[in-house]
């Protein structure tokens, strides 16, 4: 496949580099037509970076939960959906001074084009350090880290892996094709701004503050094309929650 020569033919790398076309959120369509030329050409004032996000297919890939803020921003992000395009970006980790980065990996920094969302998180920081400490204590199992984000503007959740370490997406490619993969844990970011993240720091009742902080992490699990451990514990424990807020009402 075309794209494997990123990794395979090194002398000509770059040249290979420019060929290359992928889906991205400048357009919203499925066709694979954006170079990482055009993508340059349109790039923001004060940008660094080439952002992708990197899904099992392209609908997982445009919706995803990690996106919200850059639509907000107008700041464009390439779609890979195709199994190589991991393999892609493994190997080519710049174009023409721009490194390339994945949205869902470490903390995001948008440098000054999200200056106002940054000092607003910091500012929520001190307010919400009690429900961030909580959820990690509760979801320790499952968690590397709790913490604000600003990347969300409508989704109360979303995982982030590390930034040195494995995408989420190819962790679950290497196991659906039978090879063992190191055990690692994502960061789980809550939206203080979410309804549902504004509840739960009201929540007093333990064991429902348990399922909310479990719902939370498996629905931003399932955003992000991931598979639950455990789907049975996920429709009791919603189940539980939808009754409980129906008992509330009445």
């Amino acid at each position: 496949m075309f794209k494997e020569g990123t990794g395979e033919d090194w002398a000509n790398r770059e040249r290979i580099a420019r060929l290359l076309r992928f889906a991205s959120t400048h357009g919203d369509t499925d066709e694979q037509t954006v170079s990482l030329a055009d993508y340059l050409s349109r790039m923001k004032e004060g940008q660094d970076k080439i952002y992708y996000i990197a899904a099992d297919s392209l609908a997982t890939a445009k919706n995803s939960p990690h996106l919200e803020i850059f639509r907000r921003k107008g700041i464009e992000a390439l779609l890979l959906s195709d199994r190589v395009d991991e393999w892609v970006v493994s190997n080519l980790t710049e174009f023409e001074g721009k490194s390339l980065q994945s949205v869902a990996m470490g903390d995001l920094d948008l440098g000054k084009l999200a200056d106002e969302e940054k000092k607003e998180q910091e500012k929520e920081a001190g307010e919400y350090k009690d429900l961030v400490e909580k959820i990690k204590k509760t979801l320790d199992a499952r968690v590397q880290d709790v913490r604000l984000t600003f990347r969300l503007t409508s989704s109360p959740a979303c995982l982030v892996s590390d930034q040195h370490g494995m995408s989420a997406n190819l962790e679950r490619m290497l196991k659906a094709a039978g090879q063992k993969v190191p055990g690692s844990k994502p960061v789980l970011e809550i939206n203080p701004h979410h309804p549902l993240v504004q509840r739960l720091k009201y929540e007093s009742d333990e064991a429902r503050f348990g399922d909310w902080s479990h719902i939370l992490f498996d629905q931003a699990l399932l955003a992000e094309g991931g598979q639950l451990d455990d789907p049975a514990g996920f429709v009791k424990r919603l189940n539980e929650l939808m009754l409980a807020m129906s008992g509330d009402k009445t």
